[in-house]
């Protein structure tokens, strides 16, 4: 299933976080073939995936892609994947961990994210070049 006209992989993330702002920003420096898209999960284009097993948790990231949805670590390290570069190699080596490790230390980060690194009370605006990759 594609989502808003076919545009490749989907990072899906809480809005209101400022781990998720941040990460996003990040994944932005470091995508350079450009392929990722980015929307929040409070946004319609979540709204309108219609699939089995979609989380509702707003503390929780969303790959979607070709192979469906992705959540937690397996969707950061999808996210990875999609990015090219050396990223592929270090998705490869986290996937060495066994998942329930793996999300376990996900879910330690997700449950703290808040205290930690706060909200995402301004969106920082993205330049002229990545405003097609984002979606509502």
């Amino acid at each position: 299933m594609k989502t808003m006209g076919n545009p490749g992989p989907i990072l899906f993330y809480d809005g209101d976080c400022g781990l998720c702002a941040r990460s996003v920003q990040w994944a932005l420096r470091h995508d350079h073939r450009g392929v990722v898209h980015f929307a929040p999960l409070q946004g319609s284009t979540y709204a309108a995936i219609d699939a089995p097993g979609k989380s509702t948790a707003l503390n929780t990231v969303v790959l979607h892609d070709a192979r469906g949805l992705h959540t937690r670590s397996d969707a950061v390290l999808g996210l990875l994947d999609a990015m090219g570069g050396i990223w592929p190699s270090v998705a490869s080596a986290g996937r060495i961990i066994p998942r329930g490790l793996r999300d376990w230390a996900y879910a330690f980060i997700a449950k703290r994210r808040i205290a930690w690194f706060g909200t995402a009370d301004a969106c920082a605006l993205p330049k002229a070049d990545q405003a097609g990759r984002f979606l509502p």
